[in-house]
Parts: C-alpha cells; sequence; structure tokens
C-alpha cells in the first residue's frame, strides 16, 4: 500500500506533468510521464508514420567527439572508427524533460525524431537498433551521449522507443549494428529473453565542448521558475533533498533546470536515477550546462 506522503507525492509530479504539457495536444498519442518546458511542439498526429533515419555521409560533428570525456567519475573513449560496430544490451528511452535541450552534438533535442545517444560511437553515425524481444527493427541516428546507467549501452528517442515498442517497459533487450548509406538490412537478430543478453561492457563519450556536467542529473525543464521549485519540493517528500534549480537559456527564453547533485561516482549516480525512478521521474540523465 502507498503511504499518504508517497501519494500526495506522485498526485503533486502528475500535476506538474499536466501544467507543463499543457500545450500539447492531448488528444494524439499519448505521451510518457515526464516533465516539459511550456514551449515544446506539438507531437505528430500519427508517431508510427515518422520514417526511420536515412543514413547519409556526413562528417563528424565539430562537438561531442573528444577523443576521451569522464562523467561520473569514469572515462570514455570515443571510437575512430565505427564500421562493423555491433553490440547487444540494454536500450532506455528519454523524452519530454529533455526536448528542445542541447545534445552533445549542439542540436536541440527532438523527442519526436528518430535519434538517439550513445556513449562511444562517433557523432553523427546511423544504427539500426532491433528489439531482441519482439523483433521490431528502427534506425536511427547518433547525435547525443549516454546513457550512464548500469548496462545501457543506448538512450532512444521517445518516437524510437515508441516505434519499438518499451516505451511502458522503460528498456529493452536490443541489438545495435552501425549502417552507412547504401547498406543492405542484415538478417533479423534471434530472438532472445533479456536474461540472455550478456552484459555490455562499459565505453562512453559526453562533450566536454559544450559543457556537460559529470556531477549532476537533470529531471526536468520548465518555463516558470514556480513549477521548477514545486518539481524540488515534490523530490524533497520523496527524501531526495539534494535537487536545486537552475536558470538557463534556449535561445531567447529563460528556462528552469531541475537538477539533483552533486554526484561523486556512477555508482552513486545509477542509485539516483533509481531512486528518481521510483519517485515518479524515468527519464533523468546528465545535465547539459
Amino acid at each position: 500500500m502507498i503511504c499518504k506522503s508517497r501519494a500526495l507525492s506522485l498526485l503533486a509530479l502528475a500535476a506538474l506533468w499536466l501544467q507543463a504539457c499543457g500545450s500539447l495536444d492531448r488528444g494524439l498519442e499519448p505521451l510518457p510521464r515526464a516533465t516539459v518546458h511550456a514551449g515544446a511542439v506539438k507531437p505528430p498526429r500519427r508517431i508510427d508514420d515518422i520514417p526511420d533515419a536515412v543514413p547519409r555521409k556526413e562528417p563528424r560533428s565539430r562537438y561531442g567527439n573528444p577523443e576521451t570525456y569522464e562523467v561520473f567519475g569514469r572515462t570514455y573513449r570515443v571510437k575512430r572508427n565505427a564500421s562493423d560496430h555491433i553490440e547487444r544490451g540494454t536500450a532506455s528511452w528519454y523524452g519530454p524533460g529533455f526536448h528542445a535541450e542541447r545534445t552533445s552534438s549542439g542540436e536541440p533535442y527532438d523527442m519526436y525524431a528518430m535519434t538517439a545517444a550513445h556513449k562511444t560511437l562517433p557523432i553523427p553515425v546511423y544504427v539500426r537498433v532491433t528489439n531482441l524481444e519482439n523483433g521490431r527493427a528502427v534506425v536511427v541516428r547518433v547525435n547525443d551521449r549516454g546513457p550512464f546507467v548500469g548496462d545501457r549501452i543506448i538512450d532512444l528517442s521517445y518516437t524510437a522507443a515508441h516505434k519499438l515498442d518499451m516505451v511502458r517497459k522503460g528498456t529493452a533487450s536490443v541489438e545495435l549494428r552501425v549502417i552507412e548509406a547504401g547498406d543492405e538490412p542484415p538478417p533479423t537478430p534471434v530472438l532472445i529473453t533479456a536474461a540472455a543478453v550478456a552484459p555490455a561492457a562499459a565505453s562512453s563519450s559526453l562533450a566536454v565542448d559544450i559543457g556537460v556536467s559529470s556531477r549532476y542529473l537533470q529531471t526536468g525543464s520548465f518555463a516558470a521558475r514556480d513549477n521548477a521549485e514545486a518539481m524540488v519540493n515534490v523530490l524533497a517528500r520523496s527524501g531526495i533533498r539534494n535537487a536545486s534549480v537552475r536558470e538557463a537559456r534556449l535561445g531567447e527564453r529563460a528556462v528552469f533546470r531541475v537538477r539533483v547533485g552533486p554526484l561523486d561516482n556512477a555508482v552513486e549516480a545509477a542509485d539516483m536515477i533509481e531512486r528518481l525512478r521510483v519517485a515518479g521521474v524515468p527519464d533523468a540523465r546528465p545535465a547539459h550546462e
């Protein structure tokens, strides 16, 4: 049974989500539970009709490709060559709390685009992601860094996760294959259970070039400071008392980001991400300054 204070905290978070998402068309595709600043774009009417990313030759991004970088006390090395890269592990996704925020490549994050974050693949690169639990596959363009939790190997956009049928569950066992312009689709991987997927080796890369913090997690972004302060209070009632509000600029407008930290290492960060998930914040990730 959920205790009274816990229930009140969840209700308060739900109210914040509704207020933050108030500018969206609520009669369209259901949105995941998260926070989004009021300037977010309306969701497409038919998310399933959004096409996969189409591989094309692109130069490496000016940002997001340092030789090495550090996040939560762990050093990651960016791959120089991604050809023939194949990897199996756990996929997660991130959504409204980061919509329009800057990615490691410097591009704004679009939760409705077919994009993804990876720790060590060069930016940009195109990846075919196959959900090993149901056989569904999508092609995404990697333009961000992450995820930095446990054995997770890729963070997908909301649309990519929706097309793989993993939004409700939050994670899925997947296979990644780097693909290039003109590549033919490979044979469909054999479906396996999550337990059969070997943990992926920890590897990754975040853009020190654009000031990625390695000690804070972002839990939401709001157009109004009052809403951000309300989230801090809700988290405090859930036992998370090291949250704070930081004002930033997105173009010409101010946004108020809720951050949790500082966190000293990857173990502490992973524990906090799980605490935030239980508190109703499913997609916390390292904060961009």
